[in-house]
């Protein structure tokens, strides 16, 4: 792990490799750790950055506002990279794409795997799928909010706990509760959001653009996934890969850096 200052914040990053570089952001539930599988076959061709997001993971969170998609550009900077390729899963995803509309000079590519997109909101379906899953959650509980975002995210609507790896349910419960102490922090923090959102403004995604989900996922995601497909210029859409939810690089790391590898070159 190394740690470096981004625009007043001290953020924990991985690197691996050399070659042209590629920016992997990590979920909402989790912390850089996801992407644990993909980093090795990744970093055979590409200078691979792993950061966590401020105030997940290792990252620090100063009480200053801040723009998480500032903080990526900010961290291209620090390690002098001019422009990247930006890979993320969900809220990273989201992060991505923001950035990209943000910075569009700084992006050369962007991969979306199981993607939020900032202004999105999410269908009448979805949260009945939440309250027959999950239902009502202390906040204040992130043993219990962890389980049950796991149960919705890392399981799916489709799917059975026992389906699911024991040890990858671990994991993501460990990281999702880490997690909702970062939001639960961020929450005090003034975070600023792209204005307008991404939402309304895929077709300004002029860079390629590649897009998948993971079929046991939450349907909004791929719904999602085809919006994005439908509205950039240059997107190419994956089909879903099957058995796999909203964390896919973490639970099928090998078909994502396949993805990844002949998307990149």
């Amino acid at each position: 792990m190394h740690k470096i200052t981004v625009n007043g914040a001290l953020l924990a990053y991985d690197e691996a490799g050399t070659g042209s570089p590629v920016v992997l952001l990590h979920a909402g539930i989790a912390d850089r750790r996801m992407w644990r599988g993909v980093v090795p076959a990744l970093a055979a061709r590409h200078r691979v950055i792993v950061p966590d997001l401020r105030g997940y993971g290792d990252s620090e969170l100063p009480p200053a506002p801040f723009a998480h998609h500032d903080d990526v550009t900010g961290l291209l900077d620090a390690l002098d990279v001019p422009r990247a390729a930006l890979v993320g899963c969900s809220f990273g995803g989201s992060v991505a794409v923001d950035t990209a509309l943000a910075h569009p000079d700084r992006v050369t590519t962007l991969a979306l795997f199981d993607t939020a997109v900032s202004g999105n909101e999410w269908s009448e379906e979805a949260n009945d799928l939440w309250d027959d899953l999950v239902g009502e959650v202390d906040p204040d509980d992130f043993v219990a909010g962890a389980a049950g975002e796991v149960r919705f995210w890392v399981v799916g609507p489709g799917r059975q706990p026992a389906d699911v790896d024991p040890e990858l349910l671990a994991f993501a419960q460990e990281m999702d509760q880490r997690a909702l102490a970062a939001e639960l922090a961020l929450g005090a923090v003034e975070v600023e959001e792209l204005t307008p959102p991404a939402i309304g403004r895929l077709g300004e995604l002029t860079m390629p653009v590649l897009v998948t989900a993971g079929a046991a996922d939450v349907p909004d995601i791929s719904r999602l996934a085809d919006r994005i497909a439908a509205e950039a210029p240059h997107a190419t859409r994956l089909p879903d890969v099957p058995d796999a939810a909203h964390l896919l690089p973490l639970e099928r790391p090998e078909a994502v850096a396949t993805a990844l590898l002949d998307f990149l070159s």
